[in-house]
């Protein structure tokens, strides 16, 4: 089991936090997103872990010595959304965790025994143009309502097994040899393939935040202090 973690935007709303970091950097509680990210998956056992970068790349090479991360870089970065961050570790996905690098994590929802893919989420009474996640009976994905609503929210971190990655992989191929991916997030390649893929559990959870505006993190860390 390993991990990808993509962290190669801009973060252009959490300025001016970004102005000399990047966002998976930015601090919530004393510790940067990325770095809690890390810890708690070394202390299930994963240490594979590679990290996708792009603006301001030279903050995260200290986690290479520091937890053994190996850092890959995004050249377009600063053109296109995540699914070309995806493309360029594409190898790698398979029986593994893929993270956001801007969701801070307050309890640790990593678990080594997973047989199915999954979406780790959060339960909202109401959201606004979020990616929701809607289930069926068994707790499982039947399709992505993007908009606004009830329920489950895509919150930044899966889970994909190596036959669901496989078919995942194709349709990212397809959609960068189609050169009309600019706005495009890996997840669309999972929107894509949902019918091909094996049933995809939803994990609702605690804890997880997925931080966008300085208003957020100050809103978390009052939550937190609590």
């Amino acid at each position: 089991m390993n991990a990808i973690i993509l962290a190669a935007g801009l973060g252009t709303r959490l300025r001016p936090l970004t102005d000399d970091r990047p966002k998976c950097m930015v601090e919530v509680c004393g510790i940067p997103m990325v770095e809690r990210q890390i810890q708690f998956l070394h202390e299930v056992g994963i240490s594979d872990i590679t990290l996708v970068s792009g603006y301001k790349a030279e903050s995260l090479e200290y986690l290479k010595d520091k937890y053994g991360v190996d850092i890959v870089t995004n050249p377009k970065y600063d053109i296109v959304n995540n699914i070309y961050s995806m493309y360029v570790v594409k190898e790698r996905l398979g029986d593994t965790y893929v993270l956001e690098g801007d969701v801070y994590m307050h309890k640790n929802c990593f678990r080594t025994d997973l047989t199915q893919s999954a979406y780790f989420s959060v339960w909202k009474k109401t959201y606004n143009r979020e990616w929701g996640l809607v289930t069926d009976s068994r707790d499982c994905l039947e399709h992505v309502h993007i908009g606004d609503g009830q329920g489950y929210i895509m919150s930044g971190i899966s889970y994909w097994t190596k036959s669901d990655a496989a078919k995942i992989i194709a349709r990212i191929d397809e959609l960068i040899k189609g050169d009309e991916y600019e706005n495009l997030f890996w997840d669309n390649a999972v929107i894509d393939s949902i019918s091909s893929l094996d049933p995809i559990k939803v994990y609702g959870i605690e804890g997880l935040y997925e931080i966008d505006t300085v208003e957020e993190l100050r809103g978390v860390e009052i939550l937190l202090s609590k």
